[in-house]
């Protein structure tokens, strides 16, 4: 199974807007065949918290002229790491060091991986 035509579309504007707003290392993360709740993830890197925040709301706004809100937004107050939950795509935006560290693209190794340049 692939991730559906709307899904790709979502993350696409979101790796769009995490770019426009300065955010590194976009990756693209095709999920459905592994995680049934969400088809696709989005995952960038921001410099520091504010630039973090900046990316998050930069997301919000452009997948809210499509009407998409996010379901969920968790990690606000710390702006290590933000995620936005949009059921069919989840968003995060992460410190460049947490992302190092955490690495999710390890964990989802085996689905497809697309890396977004602006």
């Amino acid at each position: 199974m692939t991730a559906s035509t709307k899904s790709r579309h979502l993350a696409k504007l979101a790796a769009e807007a995490a770019l426009d707003k300065l955010a590194t290392d976009v990756t693209l993360i095709d999920v459905s065949s592994r995680f049934p709740l969400s088809d696709m993830f989005v995952i960038a890197s921001a410099a520091n918290h504010r630039q973090v925040k900046a990316v998050c709301e930069g997301i919000e706004k452009a997948l809210s002229v499509e009407g998409v809100k996010p379901l969920n937004r968790e990690g606000q107050s710390e702006s290590h790491w933000i995620l936005l939950d949009y059921e069919e795509i989840v968003v995060h935006v992460q410190l460049a060091e947490d992302r190092d560290y955490y690495s999710i693209e390890r964990l989802w190794k085996d689905c497809p991986i697309e890396v977004v340049n602006g």
